[in-house]
């Protein structure tokens, strides 16, 4: 029950200007600033006692204190990781650890509290010993089992504490209490390095001391700015309002909500936060004015950001660009955002190329950014920030997990050489910025080889995947054969993209893919095979047919090949392949299975396909990349997950 909950605040003392002191032990005992711009965004409490304040301006605090030791606190990576330590640290003790910031962590210590209760009232001691203060020096009575778990809450937290100065080296403060909110508002009271508990019958004492509604955590800025307009002021005025009144201006949930936080009733859980929903970063600056300065300052922004997802290992599918328009009225408040999908090509290079992905994401944000302001006419930002959200993990290759499905299974490779077509891609729906259109992005290209001998035994019985698919469209090839080599592959990039196998009528489609010259004895002419994901394609020359490239809308391709597509040589000397369909009918096709058997070894390398029935959905049309049995196997609400992210 909420009364049995014990939950414990704690909140690093002065955190910035710790860390500065344990990397520079020469720093303590001096009065020491963090300056970010021009302000001091924290001090140590040798700077506090002469007069150095939190967020005063470096000019005034010098002022103040002449002798101030100012260090640059705007690279944030020290105290990023030295507050994942902390939490770490707190995870040894309870699963339950909820971050707020970089220096504070709720811990939730229900569990522990109740065996140590247990174990007490086994021993049959009755005598427990309160660790630090009490809130308005109430007295603790031992027959209450809602104090004496508190006063139990109380020695865990000094645990917590030692364990975080022993093992880390940092002083801190402690609240406990019944609840989040309680336990927050109660760790300030006795300051640096210390703890206070709260006992129920002071509930009310605490939040009627609170002396503006805006330092009830729960009503922020916009809120208060709306209470103020009812007359609100503090938490007494909050608490004699009429509900109706306040409903009729908040909403009948968010009023109920506010009065409950205004009598300290909070049933929000600790929640573990895990790792990280998004990585981001921001500067503040007096005036950026022009498109340079906004493209120069993103630059800016944007390895150090590039470096935190690197080490996360996760790969970002989202990126945010907010802004903060300059206004005298609302300085702090006025900020507008833009997002948009990152690129399927981008996406792969996160973590291997961050390099070189810097500039095209650098255009993106660009892009976001002329969504939000006019460049043509005058602007004043004082903020800008970038964020990249919507986290995944790197797909998994094994086998069962969905990646597995999703992604290019590579088939084994022996020591022939030959001509072979091949593509994988994963086809995905992008935001265009610039037009706010979405187009389909290719995935990675890669060549598959396979000995001469084995590609003879090779049996295809259903086509699930399907390549590149080029037609002769709007480009003349007699003028493409005459470009470089280099102006051929910019064209490539930019007009392929991923078709289906057959048009409406059924009938096969030509493709194109990547050469690699045949040297084995026993090749007599160029002869081709096409393995995607799945899937396993026989591609017959066809003499006289004509080379084909296709205009698709906007879509890429990123090639990893060992040998460029479509070079001016090949297209001169060989002949288009087209798809020669082999099997027994559609069946396997139209269930997106496939079975490839190797006659020789009587290995089977793909997803084999089997005569078993299942539930299809009426409506629904799966990517060609997606095995269809395999698909409707899944759980209905990965299901769902995925056709909603295929849309």
């Amino acid at each position: 029950s909420a009364a049995c909950r014990v939950v414990v605040h704690v909140d690093l003392d002065c955190f910035y200007a710790q860390v500065e002191m344990i990397r520079n032990p020469e720093l303590r005992d001096k009065p020491l600033g963090v300056q970010q711009k021009y302000l001091v965004v924290t001090c140590n409490y040798e700077a506090r006692k002469l007069g150095v304040k939190k967020l005063m301006s470096v000019k005034y605090a010098k002022e103040k204190c002449p002798q101030l030791i100012l260090v640059n606190g705007e690279d944030l990576t020290p105290y990023r990781e030295m507050s994942y330590k902390v939490t770490e640290l707190l995870g040894e003790f309870s699963p339950l650890v909820e971050r707020l910031g970089f220096d504070e962590n709720f811990v939730d210590i229900t569990e522990i509290v109740e065996k140590r209760l247990k174990q007490l009232q086994q021993s049959g001691c009755s005598r427990v010993c309160v660790a630090g203060h009490v809130y308005n020096h109430q007295a603790i009575n031992l027959d209450n089992t809602t104090h004496v778990r508190l006063v139990i809450g109380s020695q865990i937290a000094e645990e917590f504490r030692e364990a975080i100065y022993t093992r880390l080296c940092l002083t801190g403060c402690a609240g406990v209490a019944s609840n989040k909110l309680l336990a927050k508002l109660v760790s300030g009271t006795f300051k640096p390095n210390q703890q206070t508990v709260l006992l129920p019958e002071s509930c009310l004492d605490l939040m009627r001391s609170l002396d503006h509604i805006q330092k009830v955590p729960g009503i922020g800025y916009k809120t208060t700015k709306r209470l103020e307009t009812l007359g609100v002021r503090n938490v007494c005025d909050l608490q004699a309002l009429p509900s109706a009144v306040l409903e009729k201006e908040l909403g009948v949930s968010i009023a109920q909500h506010i009065q409950k936080l205004s009598y300290g009733e909070d049933d929000s859980p600790v929640t573990p936060s895990g790792p990280p929903q998004s990585f981001s970063d921001e500067d503040s600056f007096k005036k950026c004015s022009s498109e340079v300065e906004v493209k120069e300052k993103i630059e800016e922004l944007l390895p150090n950001l590039l470096d935190r997802i690197s080490k996360d290992g996760r790969q970002p599918h989202t990126v945010r660009l907010t802004i903060r328009q300059f206004s005298s009225t609302d300085k702090w408040f006025n900020r507008e955002s833009r997002q948009c999908p990152i690129p399927p090509h981008l996406i792969q290079k996160f973590g291997k190329e961050s390099s070189n992905i810097i500039s095209p994401l650098v255009d993106i944000l660009m892009k976001l950014f002329r969504k939000m302001i006019d460049v043509d006419l005058p602007f004043h930002l004082t903020l800008l920030s970038v964020c990249f959200s919507n986290l995944k993990d790197l797909p998994s290759s094994k086998k069962g997990s969905i990646g597995f499905y999703l992604k290019q299974m590579s088939p084994p490779s022996t020591s022939g050489k030959q001509h072979s077509y091949a593509f994988t891609f994963l086809p995905q729906e992008v935001e265009d910025v610039s037009q706010g259109e979405e187009s389909n992005r290719t995935g990675t290209t890669k060549t598959r080889k396979l000995s001469e001998e084995k590609k003879s035994n090779i049996k295809t019985t259903g086509i699930p995947d399907i390549p590149f698919c080029l037609s002769p469209g709007d480009i003349d090839q007699e003028v493409f054969r005459e470009l470089t080599e280099d102006i051929q592959k910019e064209i490539l990039s930019e007009k392929t993209e991923a078709m289906p196998t057959e048009n409406v009528l059924g009938q096969p489609l030509v493709c194109f893919g990547d050469e690699v010259h045949s040297t084995s004895p026993n090749s007599k002419g160029p002869k081709s095979d096409l393995y995607s994901a799945g899937c396993s394609t026989h591609l017959a020359s066809a003499p006289g047919s004509a080379a084909v490239l296709a205009h698709s809308s906007r879509a890429s391709c990123s090639s990893e090949s060992p040998r460029s597509a479509l070079t001016s040589s090949s297209m001169e000397k060989q002949p288009a392949a087209s798809l020669d369909f082999r099997g027994k009918g559609l069946s396997s096709l139209e269930a997106g299975a496939s079975r490839t058997v190797l006659d020789k070894d009587n290995q089977a390398f793909e997803t084999p396909s089997e005569d078993k029935t299942y539930s299809r959905q009426p409506g629904v049309v799966l990517p060609p990349h997606v095995d269809a049995k395999t698909f409707y196997e899944l759980p209905a609400d990965v299901q769902e997950e995925l056709l909603a992210e295929w849309k």
